[in-house]
């Protein structure tokens, strides 16, 4: 993941210098340098993949600037441009895997074989199908749960106990830090095209519904919904006293 190598090389800014070429986005840096779940400080625009904000005007032939001022310097083109990307690929938060999704699932990660990913042509990364996400993903468990069953509606559900809070980690404190450590872990995801062609399709970036990052902490996603008869009763009988 980073500077590619193998795609289209682009022309030399300085003609008489190989090493004048400029860097190359791999698909995968495309995806995470404009996502702000997988940036440490603000995300970058998509057009700042093509023209760096740190590069003069004067570096377009065509700019005003080039026309009053006379073009920048070809070898300080190439030193801002190649200056830019290695910092700013220093600021990505890497994933620990690829994940396959199909464009019709609604499924957020899945665990995906080095396999899989060598059959649709995909890159692996290196903590590829060890299972790491899935088991910090299981520890973090979910950051709201459902209300705890009354002691009636247990004995109507027949078996007498509330099973909605015994699938999670009994420690809080190790939850809050899985779950703090999902929110710097994203998830970048790979959807192949209809066609299934190889070497065709697009990334994206996301986080784990269990990760707890500021970016989410206001999400409305994250709030539980009313489902249950009784929550939705108090809410009736409340809206009724506030009418009175």
């Amino acid at each position: 993941m980073g500077i590619k190598a193998n795609a289209s090389v682009p022309p030399r800014i300085i003609p008489s210098s190989e090493k004048s070429r400029p860097p190359i986005y791999s698909p995968e840096l495309q995806a995470l340098l404009p996502s702000s779940d997988s940036c440490k400080t603000k995300p970058l625009a998509a057009k700042s993949l093509v023209f760096p904000p740190v590069l003069p005007l004067r570096a377009d032939s065509s700019s005003e600037d080039a026309r009053l001022l006379g073009p920048l310097s070809k070898r300080r083109e190439v030193n801002t441009r190649w200056r830019y990307i290695t910092q700013e690929w220093k600021k990505v938060l890497p994933p620990l895997q690829v994940v396959m999704k199909d464009s019709t699932s609604d499924i957020e990660f899945d665990k995906t074989s080095q396999e899989d990913l060598a059959r649709a042509d995909v890159r692996a990364l290196g903590m590829q199908g060890r299972g790491i996400f899935e088991d910090v993903h299981a520890i973090a468990g979910p950051l709201t749960l459902p209300r705890p069953l009354t002691r009636k509606e247990r004995l109507s559900s027949g078996t007498g106990v509330d099973t909605s809070v015994q699938s999670r980690h009994p420690s809080r404190w190790l939850r809050r830090r899985y779950q703090e450590l999902l929110g710097r872990l994203p998830i970048l995801a790979y959807t192949p095209t209809r066609d299934k062609s190889r070497s065709s399709g697009r990334y994206s970036v996301s986080l784990s519904s269990n990760a707890l990052a500021p970016t989410l902490r206001h999400d409305a996603s994250r709030y539980p919904e009313v489902e249950l008869a009784a929550d939705l009763q108090w809410l009736g009988s409340a809206k009724g006293r506030d009418s009175e």
